[in-house]
């Protein structure tokens, strides 16, 4: 899916690790919500609530998930699965255009 119909998007950007990485939150009409974001090289640990899902749109990253003893690399269309109520580091040399989703 190239594009969003019928949503709202939230004008203020999150922003984490002192403005590295920044999102957009978009909220749908079912309730659920997404958030576009950016990331600048570097090296990053997130803790999640929900169970979210990631889907790279630009660029690659190394993700290493909790359940995992090694990396693994995401490009341009791959996506990976967090579980809830934990956390993942991920790390990229490049800007990294991606979009999470929070799954119940």
């Amino acid at each position: 899916m190239s594009e969003f119909c019928n949503v709202t998007v939230v004008k203020k950007a999150n922003t984490y690790f002192g403005g590295s990485v920044t999102s957009r939150t978009v909220r749908f009409q079912d309730g659920s919500q997404k958030t576009l974001g950016i990331m600048m090289p570097g090296e990053y640990e997130f803790n999640t609530a929900d169970k979210e899902l990631m889907e790279i749109l630009a660029g690659e990253a190394q993700v290493l998930l909790p359940e995992d003893d090694s990396w693994s690399v995401f490009r341009e269309g791959d996506v990976f699965e967090v579980r809830a109520d934990s956390s993942f580091k991920i790390r990229t040399q490049d800007i990294l255009d991606y979009c999470c989703s929070y799954l119940t």
